[in-house]
Order: C-alpha cells, then sequence, then structure tokens
C-alpha cells in the first residue's frame, strides 16, 4: 500500500479476541526476520510455525496481561487488524518467566525437543544486559506486509513511547535484524550491547534514555 494511505486507523488495547489476528499478522511480518529464521529454518513450515509462536507469546503472555496494543484499519466495512505491539511493563520479568515455562510443551513441539535446551540459553542471555533501572520493554513490534510503510507500525511504536514518557521511565528492546536499528533510531534508541555467538542469531540490545 502507498505510504499515502488514509484509511482509518485506530488503537486498541488487544483482547483474547484479537489473538488469532495478532499470530496472523506478525507471523506474516516476521517471516524473513532472522529470528525466526533461526528457530525454523525449514522454509515450508516457517510461516504457520511463527504464527503458532506468535500465538503462545500474545495469547500466554502480553494480551492476558493487557501488554499489548492493535492497530485496526478500515477496509470496507471491517475494521482489520494490521499491527501489533507487545509489551513488558516495569517490574514484570517474574511474571514472564513464569508465562514462557507455561508455555515450554509448546516450543517443544514447534521447534523440535532438542533444540528448545539451546533456544532457552538464548532467552536466558537477553536478560542480563536489561537497564537496572525500572523501564518498559517493546517485546514484539510488527506489522502485516501489505501496511508496511505506512506509519502502521510508527503509530504503534508511538503509542508505547508516549506511555513511557508520561511515566519517566526508559525503554528497552531486542532486534536481530540490522535493517532496524536505523528506524529504531530515528526514534531515540541506541545500541548498547551485542550479543554474538556461533549458533546464536547476533542481537542487538537498544535503549531509549528518559527524554
Amino acid at each position: 500500500m502507498h505510504p499515502t494511505d488514509t484509511r482509518e486507523r485506530s488503537i486498541h488495547d488487544a483482547g483474547m479476541d484479537d489473538v488469532p489476528a495478532i499470530a496472523r499478522v506478525l507471523g506474516r511480518a516476521f517471516y524473513d526476520d532472522p529470528l525466526y529464521r533461526w528457530f525454523f529454518p525449514d522454509d515450508e513450515t516457517r510461516m504457520a510455525r511463527s504464527i503458532r509462536i506468535n500465538a503462545l507469546l500474545a495469547g500466554f503472555v502480553h494480551v492476558p496481561a493487557g501488554q499489548a496494543e492493535v492497530l485496526r484499519v478500515r477496509e470496507g466495512d471491517r475494521s482489520v487488524v494490521r499491527g501489533a505491539a507487545l509489551w513488558t511493563p516495569p517490574g514484570a520479568d517474574a511474571q514472564g518467566v513464569a508465562s514462557l515455562l507455561r508455555s515450554l510443551p509448546h516450543w517443544a513441539d514447534l521447534v523440535g525437543p532438542r533444540r528448545v535446551p539451546r533456544i532457552m540459553r538464548y532467552f536466558a542471555q537477553l536478560n542480563p544486559p536489561a537497564p537496572k533501572e525500572p523501564h518498559w520493554h517493546l517485546a514484539v513490534l510488527g506489522t502485516d506486509p501489505s501496511v508496511q510503510g505506512t506509519g502502521v507500525g510508527t503509530r504503534l511504536l508511538r503509542s508505547g513511547l508516549d506511555r513511557a514518557d508520561a511515566e519517566g521511565v526508559p525503554v528497552s528492546l531486542e532486534t536481530m535484524n540490522p535493517a532496524n536499528i536505523g528506524y529504531y533510531e530515528r526514534h531515540g534508541f541506541h545500541v548498547f550491547h551485542v550479543l554474538e555467538g556461533p549458533e546464536i542469531p547476533t542481537t542487538h540490545f537498544m535503549l531509549r534514555p528518559t527524554p
């Protein structure tokens, strides 16, 4: 869609009824992302597995806790989810770990039991570099390919950043796609740590300080 797309758009807190749409949008958005290629090396099955993994992430963790927003676009007589942002609020790390543990059987089914320990070790390495002070964390931000480049992701990102600014706290995120770094830098983030290894996706940790 052309960047001058003027269809009606609105941001809403996500409910459990939105989980399937969130999963589809994020599955399509991250099909070629380095992390998802690492999770699911097989091109033939990656889309279906990516959708399922995002359903777990949204349905087990972020939506039940009220930590997800969706952007809906008016298409004819329908309001369609075309973007989603999943957040972790200050002080919610323990809750996220518990939710991840509950979802482990599903991970084993999706990535194979033998790969689960390696993936869990990778996840464990994502925690230490986090800022010590209370902060919001952007877990996932994605838009449907049909509206990428039209400002959908920026509106969702801005919604979360405005909330963090109102609370006076910084925002952190990780990206495995080098192409995303410049985008986030334009919104005030900077890379403060890089995780590299022979068997993991290179991960850039980014922080947006309190303005």
